[in-house]
C-alpha cells in the first residue's frame, strides 16, 4: 500500500462529486438555472451534498477492491465536502 493511494482516493472523490453535482443539475434543471444555483444563497451546499451521494458507491467498490486506502480518501473528501456544504449554507 502506497501512501499516494490516500491523495488519489481524495482527488476521486472530489471530482466525482463534482461530476455528481454537474450532472445532477443538467438532469434534473434547465440550463438557465445553472447560473441561479452558483449566484443564490444556500442552494449550492444542497448541491454539492447530492454530488457528494456518488461516493458512497465509490467507496463501497474500493472496499471490494481491498483498497482501503483509497476508500479512506475518499471519506477525506466527503468530510471535507461536508464542510464545504456548511460553509455554503
Amino acid at each position: 500500500m502506497k501512501k499516494s493511494d490516500l491523495f488519489i482516493g481524495f482527488i476521486i472523490g472530489i471530482l466525482t462529486a463534482i461530476l455528481g453535482a454537474f450532472l445532477f443539475l443538467l438532469s434534473f434543471t434547465k440550463f438557465q438555472y445553472i447560473k441561479f444555483v452558483i449566484h443564490e444563497p444556500g442552494i449550492m451546499g444542497k448541491v454539492i451534498t447530492l454530488g457528494a451521494i456518488i461516493n458512497i458507491l465509490i467507496f463501497f467498490y474500493l472496499l471490494k477492491k481491498d483498497k482501503e486506502l483509497m476508500a479512506r480518501g475518499i471519506v477525506l473528501a466527503t468530510i471535507i465536502l461536508a464542510l464545504a456544504t456548511v460553509l455554503f449554507k
